[in-house]
């Protein structure tokens, strides 16, 4: 049997006895129906995991013993990508964040560009952002990472295109002149834009461009825009990451 994965939110250090949060607590006793006795893996994301042994057990509160700690930092991905992706409709943001954590991505920016279908005030992107930040979590409970990535604040386009960084920019282009095959080894990690359900705006484009974002094709077709994060981040792994 699975051990189950929980997230605790706060560190584990050298602590001997654990309190699970109250949602921890609910999912234990409420949803697994654990018993005392039985095993969980505690992870809080500094890269490892700490298996521990449930004590006390009620419906509303769990204490846990911690037995041992595991080094879980060989599971990250060798590759660094930062996604830059810009928000989607429904639950399709939700599926490419969970997907893209457990295909090893290490930070994500939820982006707004000229055609971005959704339109939310500061105060409901905010909320959107804790929600993603939740979903990223859960996506490492079900893979086993021990590292979590951080969901950054929503940004424009514009401005996280400007950012200072050593990361080799990519932008996808189905008629761009290179794939990844072609691409040199990004020694710094890459910085992966994808753009919206009706694509960037050649404004957009040629302005990426002059921001050296490299264009990149994965194929003859155009893709969604869930599945062209997805596809971009497999292969991107399958070439210079983990992925076989």
């Amino acid at each position: 049997m699975r051990i189950p994965r929980i997230y605790h939110p706060s560190p584990l250090g050298t602590q001997q006895q654990v309190s699970l949060s109250d949602e921890a607590a609910g999912h234990v006793a409420r949803v697994l129906r654990l018993k005392e006795g039985h095993q969980v893996i505690l992870f809080c994301g500094d890269g490892l995991d700490y298996v521990a042994e449930i004590t006390s057990l009620t419906k509303r509160s769990v204490e846990v013993r911690l037995d041992s700690i595991n080094d879980k930092h060989q599971i990250e991905s060798p590759l660094r990508i930062h996604l830059g992706q810009v928000i989607s409709r429904g639950d399709k943001m939700d599926f490419t964040l969970q997907k893209s954590v457990e295909l090893g991505v290490s930070e994500i920016t939820p982006l707004l560009s000229e055609r971005c279908g959704v339109k939310l005030p500061p105060e409901r992107l905010e909320k959107k952002r804790q929600q993603w930040q939740k979903i990223v979590i859960s996506a490492c409970e079900q893979c086993g990472r021990a590292i979590i990535p951080n969901v950054n604040p929503v940004q424009e386009l514009e401005q996280w295109a400007r950012e200072q960084t050593s990361e080799m920019k990519l932008n996808l282009h189905p008629q761009a002149p290179y794939t990844i095959k072609s691409m040199p080894r990004p020694e710094q990690g890459i910085r992966l834009l994808i753009g919206p359900e009706g694509g960037l705006s050649e404004q957009e484009i040629t302005q990426m461009s002059s921001l050296a974002f490299a264009e990149i094709q994965l194929g003859p077709r155009i893709l969604r825009t869930e599945t062209a994060a997805l596809c971009a981040i497999s292969a991107l792994q399958s070439q210079f990451g983990d992925l076989a």
